[in-house]
């Protein structure tokens, strides 16, 4: 057997530079790239392979090791999962920094790959720099941390266990029912012992993702399920998008006649004026969503892992008689609340499924009233997203001096009508989540990415610049709240050295403003979210635009939605990512969705908090728990 003497960080690089994927026809490499920062338990050995290969696996340095992990997150979203980044970092809180990242892949089912550093395998120079010492078990380190927030986990203490483990990392995160982020941790000696490996293991090797058909007893009765019902509903989720089953939703919809709604994950598998789409169903969603949901008698739930968020807390299934039929990659989603499972790939899922219902079709009446309460959801939308000029608002100024500042709805109203085929949006934690959900009504699929997976503030501008990396030609717009930017922003510096021009829309409502709508409409008094109602001894306004200009970003200040369309037009014309920071109102919000479920004291002092919580007892009466 022909052999080749490498180091273990040569051949780990070596591997992951052979890896190929095919993607709208064109075979390319599986792993675009490196995000990487180096400190002493990776710069000498993985860094030396990356700097040699820098051609073959370009290597990208972020500012912060959650920023990176984050950015590579975003790249897999706008590549549909094709297509996969690394996260490298040292061994200690450059390699915990990116725990929060992992888990947002986890959440979210995405491929990342994690490459981190560890302590001495020999242990003769315990404890070295950064390491953390686990009395008891000398053999944990902090990389053990990762074990709960990744589906694959290894540690490597030899370096021909690569040859097992590194495949396994790929195919795990090439898995359809079991992707998710990848953790290889590589102490210092390890990474620099050599071994002879197999030549043929740095083959290049062409990737196929999986399409599992569905098995045909859980297919006839899945569609069993369908015929027999006069009010269908589907639920598209993110597995639409990850298997590229656009196309066949929307043909499978209009053939059966099935009304669709979507998930945060699945917004934009239907263009949003599509004939049969409700809109956003569950907590952020809308009226015509959760209306349909309430009267539907059979439930499709295509490529969803149902979260709370989806299914209002399990509150959204008005008729106890409706069945729900989980058409998923992943055994554990289809099966989720005693759901008819049919475990497949969502787009020969939805073909087959298709022909086994032959030439079913709901009722036209089911059909009518989706497109009556879809409509007016679009109506109320019109209303609240129109711009409005200074004074105009009919508020008043003299018990809310906010009473004049733009609206979340009425920012994401600008941004709709600035859009054209090209745009891409990024948002997550915060406000603008069940805004963007709502307000953002792309003609174009594949348009929206909003991170509520799980919910990770100071995603939005790191995913984004990962984002831009996948697909340069669109042009890539952010919106975030003051909240995420002061908690992640460095990685607009990344986009200025990199050249991934960004668009970004920072709006500032003077704090966490949308957790404070929570603590007050569960009977808590404002407090220590919004910055007036924290303890502080002075309280300064933040300058966005200007901090964002000292990271060489464009920026400008704008006070009226009218000023920020103007602005929008501005930062197309930009050759670097542009930021635009406005103020906005703190306390309005756009109404619908659905009840959600959070803990509310049993016994208070708080008339208000007992109100709260005789609320949240009637709330959870209507919850399905079959």
């Amino acid at each position: 057997m022909d052999t080749i003497r490498l180091t273990t960080s040569g051949a780990v690089v070596r591997y992951l530079a052979a890896q190929r994927i095919e993607v709208d026809g064109d075979v390319v490499p599986l792993f675009a790239g490196v995000f990487a920062i180096f400190g002493h338990g990776n710069v000498t050995c993985l860094g030396h392979e990356l700097e040699q290969a820098q051609e073959a696996l370009p290597t990208w340095r972020g500012q912060n090791e959650q920023g990176m992990a984050l950015a590579a997150c975003g790249f897999a979203r706008a590549s549909k999962r094709r297509r996969i980044m690394v996260a490298a970092s040292s061994i200690g809180p450059g390699a915990t920094n990116m725990v929060t990242a992992a888990a947002v892949a986890m959440a979210n089912r995405l491929p990342l790959l994690v490459l981190a550093g560890d302590t001495f395998e020999h242990r003769i120079v315990d404890p070295v720099l950064q390491q953390v010492e686990h009395f008891g078990v000398p053999a944990t380190t902090v990389n053990d941390a990762f074990r709960a927030v990744v589906r694959y986990w290894d540690r490597i203490t030899t370096p021909e266990q690569l040859v097992q483990s590194l495949p396994h990392a790929v195919n795990t995160m090439l898995d359809p029912g079991d992707c998710g982020p990848a953790f290889i941790a590589l102490p210092q000696d390890v990474q620099a012992k050599a071994y002879d490996y197999p030549v043929r293991f740095f083959d290049e090797t062409l990737h196929r993702i999986r399409r599992p058909r569905p098995d045909a007893g859980e297919l006839q009765r899945a569609a069993a399920a369908l015929a027999s019902a006069e009010r269908p509903l589907i639920i598209a989720g993110g597995g639409v998008r990850w298997s590229l089953a656009e196309e066949q939703l929307a043909a499978f919809a209009t053939a059966h006649g099935i009304p669709v709604v979507e998930t945060t994950a699945g917004r934009t598998s239907l263009p949003a004026h599509h004939p049969l789409n409700c809109g956003p169903i569950g907590v952020t969603g809308c009226t015509s969503a959760n209306a349909m949901a309430a009267q539907a008698d059979a439930v499709l739930a295509v490529g969803t892992r149902m979260q709370d968020f989806t299914t209002g807390s399990w509150t959204v299934f008005g008729d106890e008689s409706a069945r729900i039929v989980g058409l998923n990659a992943a055994r554990f989603d289809a099966t989720k609340h005693m759901c008819l499972p049919l475990v497949a790939d969502a787009r020969e899922g939805l073909i087959e499924l298709g022909a086994a219902l032959g030439d079913y079709r709901a009722g036209d009446g089911w059909t009518a009233r989706a497109a009556s309460e879809t409509a007016q959801y679009h109506a109320y939308i019109d209303k609240i997203a129109a711009p409005v000029t200074v004074g105009a608002s009919g508020g008043d100024r003299s018990s809310d001096p906010d009473a004049d500042l733009p609206t979340y709805a009425q920012v994401v109203g600008a941004v709709d009508r600035a859009a054209d085929s090209s745009t891409y949006v990024v948002a997550a934690a915060g406000g603008l989540p069940g805004e963007l959900i709502n307000g953002w009504r792309a003609s174009t699929v594949h348009s929206f990415d909003c991170e509520y997976g799980y919910s990770c503030m100071g995603y939005e501008i790191s995913g984004a610049w990962g984002a831009k990396m996948a697909i340069p030609e669109r042009e890539v717009m952010v919106l975030l709240g003051d909240g995420s930017y002061l908690m992640m922003n460095s990685d607009l510096y990344s986009t200025v050295l990199t050249g991934h021009k960004l668009i970004v829309i920072v709006c500032d409502n003077g704090g966490y403003a949308v957790i404070d709508r929570l603590q007050v409409n569960q009977g808590g008094a404002s407090f220590n979210n919004l910055f007036a109602d924290c303890r502080t001894e002075r309280l300064v306004a933040v300058d966005f635009a200007a901090h964002a200009a000292s990271m060489g970003c464009e920026t400008e200040t704008v006070g009226t939605i009218a000023e920020l369309q103007a602005a929008i037009e501005r930062a197309r014309a930009a050759d670097r990512t542009y930021v635009i920071a406005l103020r906005t109102h703190p306390h309005t919000w756009t109404e619908g969705g659905s009840f959600w479920e959070v803990g509310v004291p049993e016994v208070s002092s708080s008339p208000s908090v007992r109100a709260a919580r005789e609320a949240m007892e009637a709330g959870r009466a209507g919850q399905r728990v079959w």
